[in-house]
């Protein structure tokens, strides 16, 4: 389980920002803190919520923000488009962001075997992890205010 005082895994995957891109972690470290909010499922209610929540109401101007799923990436490039989110969707498609961060969730329920857990990380300067919060159940948002302050401690 990747805690706060580890180094920060790095993974490879793709990128939604305007364009579908190769993504590297390790690309986006060693400056500005980078925010990981992992989240189960484009387009699901709680996670509409979470991303509209990181959008409106959290200031990114100290961090580099990244939203994680296992979504394809035409998926999250049209979630992306329809909610206007300003900032890098992750399509961890090969599993590897959540298998590195263990936060693997299993949808059976639902017909999904795996799926992102709703979690936030945040990654200092320095590539270490500083700040860890797990959903106890996928309905529950992050405090972003916790978020808002343990990117400011980062940032120091």
């Amino acid at each position: 389980m990747t805690d706060v005082g580890d180094d920060a895994p790095t993974f490879t995957a793709s990128i939604v920002t305007d364009e579908i891109e190769p993504f590297d972690l390790s690309d986006h470290l060693g400056g500005e803190p980078v925010v990981l909010a992992f989240f189960p499922a484009a387009f699901s209610n709680t996670c509409t919520d979470e991303m509209e929540a990181l959008r409106d109401g959290f200031d990114r101007d100290d961090c580099t923000l990244f939203g994680v799923s296992t979504d394809l990436p035409h998926a999250l490039a049209a979630y992306r488009g329809q909610y206007e989110l300003p900032f890098g969707l992750v399509a961890d498609t090969e599993r590897r962001a959540i298998e590195a961060y263990d936060v693997v969730e299993s949808f059976e329920d639902y017909g999904v075997d795996t799926v992102a857990r709703r979690a936030v990380f945040v990654i200092d300067g320095d590539g270490v992890v500083t700040y860890r919060w797990l959903a106890e159940n996928p309905g529950r948002e992050p405090d972003y205010d916790a978020l808002a302050a343990a990117v400011a401690d980062a940032a120091e």
